[in-house]
């Protein structure tokens, strides 16, 4: 099976050589929704499959890689419900599935499940002004999108307790003494640095890149699987609160939010 090169107006899909590139499309923010989880998890699969394409950079245009899914302006292009967030886990799962290297090209921020978004990846470039965040606490919300399975494998526990309870930004310099980028570039080298990388990933065995692959990664995807069941479960309850909704009215509203715990 091979896919088309062909683009739509929010998601871009190409080919060059042996790398395939998927580009979020929804400037400036790329908030995500069921539907474009749906299509970047088809574009994974189908390169999956074709036996011509040996890595995938996943990029995005505009100012932001990924302000993840928009829960605060529910009029916004890329907003979602709160509770389906399940059928979109479950798309997400399918691209955790896929069995071909990606790397990540995150030139701005990356924030709540566009940072989950980033971490499919295996590989990450960043630059300076990347800003990276699980700020799923700032809502009075559970993290969610894989994170809580592919943010400690990443960079140990303690580092995640650190991020997840205080929903803090990091950039990306910090981010790459932590290992949670592999590469830091100036801003306008992003995409290039990581077609590199990926070009360099095309290179090798395929046969034996793929098996190293899943070898290097046994025991990640069940992890993966259980965490966002666990997450969908959190963040079923919470999205039912009175703190989610003053979380969600402090960002409408970009003020700090006055949580009561109810």
């Amino acid at each position: 099976m091979t896919i088309s090169t062909t683009s739509t107006e929010d998601l871009g899909i190409e080919r060059d050589g042996a790398v395939a590139v998927i580009e979020l499309r929804r400037p400036p923010h790329n908030f995500f929704d069921l539907d474009l989880i749906t299509r970047v998890a088809d574009a994974c699969e189908a390169f999956d499959a074709d036996p011509e394409v040996r890595a995938v950079v996943l990029r995005a245009q505009g100012k932001s890689f990924s302000a993840g899914a928009n829960l605060a302006n529910k009029d916004a292009p890329g907003a979602v419900p709160v509770h389906p967030q399940r059928h979109t886990y479950r798309e997400a799962l399918r691209i955790f599935k896929t069995g071909k290297p990606i790397v990540a090209a995150v030139h701005g921020a990356a924030i709540g499940g566009g940072l989950g978004l980033a971490l499919v990846a295996d590989f990450r470039v960043a630059c300076p002004e990347t800003r990276l965040s699980a700020n799923f606490t700032k809502l009075g919300f559970h993290p969610g999108f894989g994170l809580t399975a592919t943010l400690p494998w990443l960079i140990g526990r303690q580092n995640t307790a650190l991020m997840f309870y205080t929903s803090r930004t990091i950039d990306g310099p910090t981010a790459l003494s932590m290992g949670l980028v592999d590469k830091v570039v100036p801003q306008a080298e992003v995409h290039g640095a990581a077609m590199a990388l990926a070009k360099e990933l095309a290179s090798v065995g395929p046969l034996a890149l793929r098996a190293t692959r899943a070898t290097h990664r046994r025991g990640l995807l069940p992890e993966i699987e259980m965490a966002l069941e666990r997450e969908m479960t959190e963040q079923a309850w919470l999205g039912k609160t009175t703190d989610f909704q003053e979380g969600l009215a402090a960002v409408r509203e970009r003020r700090e939010p006055r949580f009561t715990g109810n």
